[in-house]
């Protein structure tokens, strides 16, 4: 099961790589991994996605907890969440091509990025599903090139990370 695990860390040198080797050296995968500074530029926040069942996911956190620079950790799946992407798509746009592309970027509510003679830059923005279907209903011939920044999720409502 797919699970987005939110990580606020202390805004040191190491600290990221010590959670992501935590992930290597369990055999975990991280299918995406998204890491900024927050509000407080001695925090970072991390969103990580990763796949596992409840056994699984529990041991993570667990392991996470006890690494020194992590302050807190949340399962967004365990209540409501919002979750987006970035994704920019560079695509061989000419003749026809270009009035679908447009037409397509409308649909998806994209906008264009950047234009050439021979290609559209476009930027998307959604969960990965939307992006997913965005890649399939393009096509991967006419797709020269994909830039994804990996989900980030908050907490709905009241639900906030923080000390």
């Amino acid at each position: 099961m797919r699970r987005i695990l939110s990580v606020l860390i202390e805004n040191k040198s190491g600290a990221m790589s010590r959670v992501v080797g935590l992930f290597s050296a369990r055999d975990y995968n991280i299918d995406s991994l998204s890491v900024a500074a927050t509000e407080d530029k001695t925090l970072s926040r991390m969103t990580i996605v990763t796949h596992g069942d409840e056994t699984v996911i529990e041991q993570i956190t667990k392991q996470l907890n006890k690494l020194v620079e992590v302050i807190k950790v949340v399962d967004l799946n365990e209540s409501r969440f919002v979750e987006r992407e970035l994704m920019l798509v560079k695509v061989r746009a000419v003749g026809k091509d270009r009035d679908e592309f447009l037409r397509l970027n409308e649909i998806y509510r994209g906008s264009v990025v950047d234009v050439t003679d021979r290609s559209y830059t476009i930027e998307v923005t959604g969960s990965s599903e939307k992006l997913d279907s965005f890649l399939e209903t393009v096509g991967r011939a006419a797709i020269l090139e994909t830039v994804r920044t990996g989900a980030a999720g908050i907490g709905r409502g009241e639900r906030i990370l923080k000390i």
